[in-house]
């Protein structure tokens, strides 16, 4: 027997209403009927559809993400150089920050530190993050012609994720030093890396060299 509307209805109704107190009260000053009178349903559907309390508010976390990873797997599949798109991304921290996911984000990670299985879930979340950062590198790696042994895309991308994760807790803290002067300087570099030819462009096939240049290279 499949959910019933008015199961799927209560359900949605009562993870809305947890995304909306993390956001504004935070998971400390949210209770089973604070949370069922915010979504206007019967307190005991709490635990009666999700086991706990802290299950409601992972799925919270990971049905938000769901979106966020959604948009942006739409716009690195887009046209457009690398570029661009990373632009766009780094605008998407401070979207984030409005939109109240890196709140949500950090309160479940501050659930997690102290609960294993909490923090194996949130963690399997940043992990997601990290694939679809992974997957747009791999690419820019192939526009750009980057020397994959000089930068490890391993390290790029653990090196994008922490310090995106640093921005946007400053951001939730106010704090914006700094920030658009590293975005620029990560910027200059990357339009420097794209108006570079590629190791390969660089590298003329013996077939393509005039015949003294053949000799010349025969000799070395």
């Amino acid at each position: 027997m499949g959910v019933t509307q008015a199961r799927e209805d209560a359900e949605q109704a009562l993870l809305d209403a947890a995304e909306r107190l993390l956001i504004s009260v935070g998971y400390a000053n949210i209770t089973t009927r604070k949370l069922a009178e915010e979504a206007g349903v019967n307190h005991g559907l709490v635990h009666y559809y999700f086991g706990s309390m802290q299950e409601l508010l992972l799925q919270v976390l990971e049905r938000f993400t769901d979106r966020l990873i959604e948009r942006q797997r739409q716009m690195y599949a887009a046209e457009g150089p690398f570029i661009e798109k990373w632009r766009h991304a780094m605008a998407f921290l401070e979207d984030d920050a409005s939109s109240g996911y890196s709140k949500v984000w950090y309160e479940l990670q501050a659930l997690g530190w102290n609960d294993p299985s909490i923090r194996k879930r949130v963690a399997q979340v940043f992990l997601t993050w990290r694939r679809v950062v992974a997957d747009a590198f791999e690419k820019a790696y192939d526009e750009y012609g980057m020397d994959r042994k000089r930068y490890p895309l391993d390290a790029i991308v653990a090196l994008v994720g922490t310090f995106n994760e640093g921005m946007v807790l400053e951001i939730l803290l106010g704090i914006r030093q700094g920030h658009r002067a590293l975005l620029d300087l990560i910027d200059g570099w990357l339009v420097s890396v794209s108006s570079r030819p590629s190791e390969a462009q660089r590298r003329p096939s013996v077939g393509l060299l005039q015949p003294d240049q053949q000799q010349k290279r025969r000799k070395r």
